[in-house]
């Protein structure tokens, strides 16, 4: 039998935020995630791909972790992603993650390694085991070439600290699938943000968005029309968002987030290597397409968000 988690709703990939020589600054990461609450999220994902874990170290992993949890003040779960390359770091990272007390992990596949299913399982098995953490698996195979499928999920119902499963892979009819398989015995995200309201209209009762970082109230409204079935509104704001949420599926990602993120005046566009910044005509071109969509702002129908 597995733990019970309320997580549900728009839980965004929050950006790093580094200063100009790189290192980390953690007081404006701390601003950026409290930005985010103030707005109306209902979530927050710390370190995951949007939150360039893997070009962090340890420390810093560690620092971020508490800075979540101080600012959250229990407002919104906080779960911090787990990116390792060892299952051995994976299961060290959810030890200090629930040192920290945050809210639960998300764990990615032991990344560079392209693993059989049976190996992506029982990583996953190893580090789930090792916490007390509620645990999050996270699927994104066009990106780290590794595959969760519904069967190897389903594989894992007998993990009890295995309680949720977020996928990017744009496959939305994996979530019946898995509902097929074990009904509701694990809760279902979105993970990628230009099939979020094909996702709901599945089964998904949650997002770890991109985009949300620059359009946290937009996000969270067009997640909460697609749950209520008020597709007739969420659509025109769908259509609205779309070429930015396309953005979410691009190698360059992190890049293209920030800079809208930035343009915002929610962060800076500052990305550490290997991630270098947009090429001159991508960055005009995002900018357009940015001065484009708040030419146009669309005015949110209500959905019960707390004022700005």
């Amino acid at each position: 039998m597995s733990r019970r988690v309320s997580w549900e709703g728009v839980f965004p990939a929050v950006t790093t935020q580094f200063n100009d020589d790189l290192s980390l600054n953690i007081d404006a990461t701390a601003k950026v995630m409290d930005g985010l609450i103030r707005d109306g999220v209902s979530g927050l994902i710390v370190c995951g791909s949007v939150g360039e874990n893997t070009s962090l170290e340890r420390k810093e992993k560690v620092a971020i972790m508490e800075a979540a949890k101080s600012v959250a003040a229990g407002r919104v779960p906080v779960l911090c992603g787990i990116a390792e390359f060892t299952t051995a770091f994976a299961v060290e990272t959810a030890k200090e993650a629930a040192r920290v007390g945050i809210d639960g992990v998300m764990v990615m596949p032991a990344l560079v390694y392209s693993s059989k299913p049976h190996e992506t399982a029982a990583h996953f098995r190893a580090v789930a085991s090792a916490t007390d953490l509620p645990v999050m698996l996270y699927n994104n195979p066009p990106i780290y070439k590794n595959d969760v499928t519904p069967d190897i999920l389903v594989s894992l119902a007998d993990v009890d600290t295995v309680v949720c499963f977020k996928d990017s892979s744009g496959d939305t009819r994996r979530f019946i699938d898995t509902r097929n398989m074990v009904g509701d015995r694990f809760v279902l995200f979105a993970g990628l943000d230009d099939v979020i309201v094909e996702s709901v209209a599945m089964g998904a009762v949650g997002w770890v968005s991109g985009m949300s970082n620059a359009f946290p109230r937009e996000g969270e409204t067009l997640f909460r029309l697609a749950k209520a079935g008020r597709f007739a509104e969420a659509m025109p704001l769908y259509e609205w968002f779309m070429p930015l949420l396309h953005l979410d599926a691009r190698p360059d990602l992190v890049q293209c987030i920030k800079l809208c993120e930035h343009i915002m005046g929610r962060g800076t566009a500052l990305t550490r290597p290997p991630r270098l910044a947009l090429l001159p005509q991508e960055k005009a071109e995002i900018e357009a397409m940015m001065a484009k969509a708040l030419k146009n702002r669309p005015r949110l129908p209500d959905v019960g968000l707390k004022a700005a």
